[in-house]
């Protein structure tokens, strides 16, 4: 149940960043919602919670740390595959 949790909780994050960020013109990327959140929410999360001293558990900074990952994610992503493609 706890995994469910978390992907569920990491894909809600992810397509936050999203539409914080703008969404393509076919809506939400959720292969992409799922990796920025997951690894928006381990790297930003953790580290936020950490630094405030709130530890591992869920607090408003954690959050607002998973969401600030899951931007900075998602927005390196779109830069990499608006590079990728000027390229082509």
């Amino acid at each position: 149940m706890l995994i469910i949790a978390i992907i569920l909780f990491g894909m809600l994050i992810g397509a936050g960043a999203q539409l914080i960020l703008g969404r393509g013109p076919s809506g939400v990327n959720w292969p992409l919602a799922f990796a920025s959140g997951l690894i928006g929410s381990f790297v930003g999360g953790l580290l936020i919670s950490l630094l405030a001293g709130d530890g591992i558990e869920l607090h408003a900074s954690g959050i607002i740390g998973s969401l600030i990952g899951a931007v900075n994610v998602t927005a390196g992503w779109q830069w990499w595959q608006g590079r990728s493609t000027a390229h082509s």
